[in-house]
């Protein structure tokens, strides 16, 4: 972008970002791309574990981004970001926009069973009354949930970036490497990464007898003496795609490769995918990883320069429809 063209953009105020103690990594990539720095904020807790937030500089009339996924501790990290919108709403913040690139309940979307709470919409209600004006986030668990929030969600996706990963070794190679969805929920967002890659697709048929645990029951598509790449939005505890990928290898799979967007990597997760017959394990910074789960079969993409362009454009009222499948 020249410099006359940036002045013609009518701005929504300063830019300005914070971070809570959830990603601070990301938010640093954030700002690095933006040429920016993270603005002055106090996070402590008293000694019963309450949150105290102190914003240490004036945001009044200005366009705050809060850098903050709620991933574990989840409900630390959550209210973190309520305390921090509620701050920037009494500080009079012009705009106050939430980056959830991992966005925490997102399982819990709908009812299965009586008195179930669909908790995913209560964390949508909470971010909007607390004073939020907008949402940024990425591969949600369940896509629906946009459509729990009352202000704008600008919903992301990283299939390109890892997709990306792939490209030397396996674009366009249909008789060497297959995608595979590990459940019938995650076919379009296999399809998205097949399609990018030109390779063929090929479907898990398990059931899950309680949650966290699953059985492989059958696979649609051929994938003997392939390279297999296991496509999901999160890892949690990795039972389900370690399951998966040791099936494709026991059942003739060459090698299998793991790619997802989030890396929830809980419990006995990191054991699992070392145990596993799973070659490496691509996910995306989107959850901060400390350095006992950065282990060599797992490699880090990083999503800050996209969600650093989203910002720009949101600030100087730019369209933002390109970036949701792009990320060049």
């Amino acid at each position: 972008m020249t410099s006359d063209q940036s002045q013609s953009y009518i701005h929504r105020g300063e830019l300005k970002l914070l971070t809570g103690n959830a990603n601070p990594e990301l938010a640093e990539s954030i700002a690095k791309s933006l040429s920016k720095e993270i603005g002055a904020a106090e996070i402590e807790k008293f000694s019963d574990g309450e949150i105290k937030i102190i914003i240490n500089e004036s945001i009044r009339g200005k366009d705050v981004y809060i850098v903050q996924p709620t991933s574990a501790p989840t409900n630390d990290n959550l209210m973190e970001l309520l305390i921090m919108i509620d701050a920037c709403r009494r500080a009079s913040a012009g705009y106050i926009n939430v980056i959830v690139p991992y966005y925490g309940y997102a399982r819990q979307d709908r009812k299965t069973r009586g008195r179930e709470p669909i908790t995913a919409k209560l964390v949508a209600n909470l971010i909007t009354e607390a004073g939020a004006d907008r949402v940024i986030t990425m591969d949600l668990h369940a896509g629906q949930i946009q459509g729990y929030f009352d202000i704008p969600v600008d919903h992301f996706t990283a299939i390109r970036l890892l997709s990306e990963y792939f490209k030397d070794q396996a674009y366009d190679k249909a008789d060497e490497y297959v995608v595979v969805s590990p459940d019938l929920g995650g076919v379009r967002r296999a399809r998205e990464f097949s399609d990018y890659l030109k390779l063929p697709i090929a479907i898990i048929e398990k059931r899950r007898p309680k949650p966290n645990v699953s059985e492989v029951m059958n696979v649609i598509g051929d994938f003997k003496g392939k390279t297999a790449i296991l496509v999901d939005d999160m890892i949690d505890t990795a039972g389900t795609i370690t399951n998966a990928a040791n099936y494709l290898i026991e059942n003739g799979a060459k090698d299998v490769y793991i790619a997802a967007t989030h890396g929830v990597l809980s419990g006995p997760a990191i054991q699992r995918l070392e145990e596993s017959k799973v070659k490496e394990v691509i996910i995306t910074d989107t959850i901060y990883q400390p350095e006992e789960k950065r282990i060599d079969k797992i490699k880090q993409l990083h999503v800050g320069p996209l969600l650093a362009e989203a910002i720009h454009r949101i600030n100087t009222y730019e369209s933002i429809s390109g970036l949701f499948e792009d990320i060049d």
